[in-house]
C-alpha cells in the first residue's frame, strides 16, 4: 500500500474514532444510565459459570475470514472480519516522505484504534448481527520472552482508564493462559463498565482476544460468545 493510500485510510480512521465517540455519547446518555459497577471478581468471564454460545464456525485457519496464531470456534451469527495493520515502518523512505500535520493526527488516532500495549488489532467479531452491540477482538504481537501474564498485564495498563483488574490462570488446547476481568471507565462520558480479555503465548507471538461491549449489560449478555472462543482455543 502506497504512503497516499495510507494516508487517505489513517484519515478514514481518525474520522471514525470521532463518530465512534460522539454515537457513543448519544447512545449511553439515552441507553446506558449509570450505575455502580462492582469489582468484586466473577467467575462469568471464566467460563466456570454460565452459558456457552453455539458454534457459528472456526476462526483462524488459513481458510477463515482471519488468518491467526491459534484458532476458536465464534458464536453463531457473529461476523468476523480481518483489519489491517496500524502502521507499516516508514524509516526507508527518507526524503520522499512528506507526511502532513494532518496525516501524523490522522496515524496517531489509527494507532490508538489499533495498537494496545505490546499487541496490534488483526480481527474483529462483530456481534450486532445476533444483536448486541460489541466486539470480540483479537490482537496478535511479535515473539518475544515474555508470558501470557505479562502480555495481558501490559495490554490492561496501556487501556486508560482500565482499574480493579482482577487476573486469573487457565488451561485450554493445550494452552496455559492468562485472564483478566476489570473495569473500564471513559474519561469522556464518565461512564464504567466491565470489560475481560485472555492471552495466550505461541510460536508465532503472543494473541490476546478482548471482549469489551457498549455497557455492561451488553458485555454480560455477549459473555457466552467470548467463553466459546475460550473453550475452544487452541495452536492452528
Amino acid at each position: 500500500m502506497g504512503v497516499g493510500a495510507r494516508a487517505g485510510w489513517r484519515g478514514l480512521a481518525g474520522v471514525a474514532l470521532l463518530t465512534v465517540v460522539a454515537t457513543g455519547c448519544s447512545e449511553t446518555a439515552e441507553e446506558s444510565p449509570k450505575t455502580p459497577v462492582s469489582a468484586t471478581p466473577t467467575d462469568e468471564a471464566s467460563g466456570a459459570a454460565g452459558s456457552v454460545a453455539r458454534s457459528g464456525g472456526t476462526l483462524g485457519p488459513a481458510s477463515s475470514a482471519c488468518e491467526l496464531p491459534v484458532s476458536f470456534d465464534t458464536a453463531e451469527d457473529w461476523k468476523p472480519k480481518a483489519v489491517a495493520a496500524a502502521s507499516q515502518d516508514t524509516s526507508t523512505t527518507g526524503s520522499d516522505s512528506s507526511g502532513s500535520p494532518e496525516d501524523d493526527l490522522a496515524g496517531d488516532l489509527a494507532d490508538a484504534l489499533l495498537r494496545q500495549g505490546p499487541v496490534s488489532l488483526v480481527c474483529e467479531i462483530d456481534a450486532k448481527p445476533a444483536g448486541n452491540i460489541g466486539y470480540l477482538r483479537v490482537w496478535t504481537g511479535k515473539p518475544g520472552s515474555d508470558d501470557a501474564d505479562a502480555v495481558l498485564k501490559a495490554f490492561v495498563a496501556a487501556e486508560h482508564g482500565a482499574s480493579k483488574a482482577a487476573y486469573r490462570t487457565f488451561e485450554a488446547g493445550g494452552l496455559s493462559g492468562a485472564e483478566v476481568e476489570y473495569v473500564y471507565t471513559s474519561e469522556l462520558l464518565d461512564d464504567a463498565k466491565k470489560e475481560c480479555a485472555l492471552a495466550v503465548v505461541t510460536d508465532d507471538g503472543p494473541v490476546v482476544v478482548h471482549l469489551g461491549g457498549l455497557d455492561t449489560a451488553e458485555h454480560t449478555e455477549m459473555l457466552p460468545a467470548y467463553r466459546l472462543a475460550k473453550q475452544t482455543l487452541r495452536t492452528t
